[in-house]
């Protein structure tokens, strides 16, 4: 059984070949000797082979191509290139014919229209969203050879005249849209106000086709009247300005039937309360000097005639618009009472106001881009000029040289301007992708975060959670948004870094058991040499700046301004002077170069370092501090290695004299399961040695565990050992260490 979708009817057939001969007797002087019979040839291989897949609308491409051929011909201009294009394009579209045939067979500029029209096929295989400004002026750039766009435009033409009755309600929706959006607009930059006009009342009408018929047949009841009362107001005025001498010409306008609805809708009225539904356009033909002159003449004239609104009034001859427009709008009161618009502009203005980028309807919101207003305008004398036709063939797309349009992931367009790289897409997209970013998916294929974009590109940016951002980040990126993202990233990193450094710094004070004030760490940061506490910190992060120089120095300084004593006067250890009989008396086996530290002990500054708390029995040494007094430490200090290393001159033996009659503070830490009663059990046993004082108790339960810090007051280190030994002996404790 054949397959009807490649099928060619014999009403086709017929079809065709009228549409062909038309085709060739609008454009044989154009065609090279051999051009109509391969063309013709072409043609019939690909209807005898089946080559004729109809779209989901069911329609015949071959059909077709010869409509939008006559199209570009008739509304547009285009001849010999861009219509051999259209009719090849169905062939090579389905890879019946290769790129390099056509050129071969035809010219470069063939096929290089044939690329365009390929090339934009796969912008659309990218699902992009069509309805942004950004895919229209990608659509621009990436067509190379402007005729690929015109073809386009024509194209959709023809498809939305040739959809009227098809079954298939969500492509028709989808094409209606896209002419809306995509291809309406386009034809509006390029000044074809016609097929404009006729792309947005065909897609109101298949998508609001109530709103559509319910204009239309209001426009078709009013027309007669309309016209009637047109000739009415025009009568008048042409007497009124032909009698005061002025060369002009008059024409009338009525709205389409999509700008009525958009009215409509805007305004929130009924079609009755659009009032100006046709404007009257008086062009006057007069020297460039006496211009504003006479037009403002002609203005005082039918101001005369007719009462104007002065909130209608639009001046564009005192202050021409940006695009360069220039024409005197105002809106008066004509016969029956119905307000009429009024275009009162010369030759001249009518000239740019046609030829300028689609000025007369840009003006109402359609703003022109940089250089596209001379580009449009050249195009358009190319167009309408025959003998331009030739240099279109070299006409290459430049006019967004400065300016790259990318696809996300899901279809939406990003703008950038040239040489931007995937870095300035991650930070335009977030702040926290951009820091995270490390590279990107880029039509498929991996890249780094400094590959460049380019037109047309699909990047699906790529990030990680332990991604941080750099100094040189600021080298890579093009973009000035990026740039200051990229800076307050790395004051915030720089901020976070400084926290965790200082809480480094303070994990490391605990550790050796020293007491971190912070005027002293303010004044050791500047004996190091830092104005700035951020620079301190970051060269602590970096390792520029080593954490254990920090600490002696500020050891060092905490040492010089505290004085530290036994009996609380502050004395230097120079004027000291052993009584060494004393010594032996206490001790005979002590050497003279050993301190003994005894309750009864006068004329030394000495006091027992808070970072091990040393207490009666346990091995000593004495370190003489920058202000002279003695420190009592523990051989096992967590700091005494670092001490022996750099200040080894400064280290005395020490050794305990007498009985260790005193109270010492000690700490204990005590980690255990966090049973029912074990704190009653530990506090228990202290309490029931007389000679034990509980200063304090700090307890942590978490997970099933506990933790806590008993501060004891005790004789010596032979009752701590006892105590201990004691305390492990409860139920659920798993371990008990002195700190």
């Amino acid at each position: 059984m054949k397959d009807e979708r490649f099928e060619f009817t014999a009403t086709e057939r017929k079809q065709a070949l009228t549409l062909y001969a038309e085709l060739k007797d609008k454009i044989a002087s154009y065609l090279g000797d051999d051009d109509e019979e391969k063309i013709r040839q072409h043609l019939t291989y690909a209807i005898e082979h089946g080559q004729v897949e109809r779209d989901v609308f069911g329609l015949n491409p071959i059909i077709t191509s010869l409509q939008t051929a006559l199209l570009v011909v008739d509304e547009i201009g285009l001849r010999r290139d861009a219509v051999i294009a259209i009719m090849l394009y169905p062939s090579v579209m389905n890879g019946t014919m290769a790129l390099d045939a056509a050129a071969d067979m035809y010219g470069q500029n063939v096929a290089r229209i044939l690329h365009g029209l390929l090339r934009i096929q796969e912008l659309y295989k990218k699902n992009p969203v069509i309805e942004s400004e950004n895919f229209r002026n990608l659509l621009l750039s990436f067509a190379e050879d402007m005729r690929v766009i015109l073809i386009m435009i024509a194209d959709r033409v023809n498809l939305m005249r040739q959809i009227r009755d098809a079954d298939n309600a969500s492509a028709k929706h989808q094409v209606s849209e896209e002419a809306a959006y995509l291809y309406a607009p386009l034809a509006h930059k390029l000044g074809l106000y016609k097929l404009k006009s006729e792309l947005e009342d065909l897609s109101l009408k298949y998508l609001e086709p109530k709103a559509y018929y319910h204009i239309k047949e209001k426009l078709n009841a009013t027309k007669t009247a309309r016209d009637a009362y047109i000739k009415r107001f025009i009568g008048p005025v042409e007497q009124k300005l032909t009698e005061a001498g002025l060369n002009f010409h008059m024409k009338g306008r009525t709205k389409s039937i999509h700008s009525i609805w958009q009215k409509m809708k805007k305004q929130k009225c009924t079609f009755e309360g659009v009032y100006d539904l046709f404007a009257i356009r008086i062009i006057i033909d007069c020297p460039r000097e006496k211009e504003k002159m006479t037009c403002w003449q002609t203005f005082a004239l039918i101001t005369d005639m007719y009462t104007s609104n002065p909130k209608r009034m639009r001046d564009w001859l005192s202050v021409p618009k940006s695009n360069g427009y220039e024409s005197l709008h105002i809106t008066v009161l004509g016969p029956e009472e119905k307000w009429v618009e009024v275009q009162i502009r010369t030759e001249r203005m009518d000239e740019i106001a046609e030829r300028g980028v689609a000025a007369h309807w840009r003006y109402k919101g359609v703003k022109a881009e940089s250089g596209m207003d001379d580009w449009l305008n050249n195009i358009r004398s190319m167009l309408e000029n025959s003998t331009g036709m030739e240099a279109m063939d070299q006409f290459k797309m430049d006019l967004y040289d400065d300016e790259i349009y990318v696809f996300t992931p899901k279809g939406d367009l990003l703008k950038f301007p040239k040489g931007a790289t995937v870095l300035d897409m991650a930070y335009h997209i977030h702040s926290k992708v951009g820091s995270a970013c490390t590279g990107a998916r880029i039509n498929g294929k991996v890249m780094t975060f400094r590959q460049q974009l380019r037109s047309g590109d699909q990047v699906e940016i790529m990030t990680s959670t332990t991604q941080r951002p750099k100094q040189e980040w600021l080298n890579i990126v093009k973009t000035s948004r990026a740039k200051s993202k990229i800076r307050l990233a790395l004051k915030e990193t720089q901020q976070k870094e400084a926290l965790m450094v200082k809480e480094m710094l303070e994990r490391k004070f605990k550790n050796r058991k020293i007491e971190l004030e912070e005027s002293v760490i303010m004044r050791t940061m500047k004996k190091l040499g830092y104005k700035e506490a951020s620079d301190f910190y970051r060269d602590l992060a970096e390792g520029t700046l080593d954490y254990a120089s920090v600490i002696d120095k500020y050891v060092e300084l905490q040492q010089g301004e505290k004085a530290v004593t036994g009996d609380n006067i502050s004395r230097s250890a120079e004027e000291f002077v052993l009584d060494n009989s004393q010594i032996s008396n206490l001790n005979p086996q002590i050497s003279d170069d050993v301190l003994i530290i005894d309750q009864n002990l006068k004329g030394v500054d000495y006091q027992l370092a808070r970072c091990c708390n040393p207490i009666y029995g346990d091995k000593v040494f004495g370190f003489v501090t920058i202000s002279g007094g003695i420190k009592i430490h523990r051989c096992d200090c967590p700091n005494a290695p670092e001490m022996r290393r750099r200040f080894g001159y400064r280290i005395v033996k020490a050794q305990w004299s007498g009985k260790g009659s005193s109270q010492y503070q000690i700490t204990l830490r005590v980690i255990g399961n966090d049973d029912l009663g074990i704190v009653n059990n530990l506090t228990s046993i202290i309490s029931k040695d007389e000679k034990l004082v509980l200063r304090s108790i700090n307890i942590d339960s978490n997970d099933g565990l506990f933790r806590g810090n008993l501060v004891i007051m005790i004789n010596d280190n032979t009752r701590l050992e006892s105590l201990i030994k004691k305390l492990r002996t409860v139920k659920g404790v798993k371990q008990v260490e002195r700190i």
